[in-house]
């Protein structure tokens, strides 16, 4: 995924995440986890009505929808993972 991507993407994951820490100064970090995968749900259900003509399209999209999203979330989700087993201690978690 690094090779494939524009510098305005890891632009706007920086600002969401930046967001995300600052909402962790006040907040459980598992509860704001749980914030962004809800907003990052709604979004891509926000973008796959956006893109569909009407329901009946996005009700034949739904699935393929899914499909895409959890395919590329488990990729994303693989990819930081192995980068913070790779850097633990660089990237220790708060309380460690």
């Amino acid at each position: 995924m690094t090779n494939e991507v524009s510098p305005e993407f890891w632009k706007r994951a920086d600002e969401i995440i930046a967001l995300a820490n600052e909402q962790a100064k006040e907040f459980d970090i598992g509860k704001v986890s749980s914030s962004t995968l809800y907003a990052a749900a709604r979004y891509n259900a926000f973008n796959v009505a956006s893109s569909a003509d009407d329901v009946e399209e996005m009700k034949r999209d739904k699935k393929e929808a899914i499909r895409y999203c959890v395919e590329e979330y488990q990729k994303m989700l693989i990819e930081n993972l192995d980068e913070y087993i790779e850097s633990y201690e660089k990237y220790k978690p708060h309380g460690n």
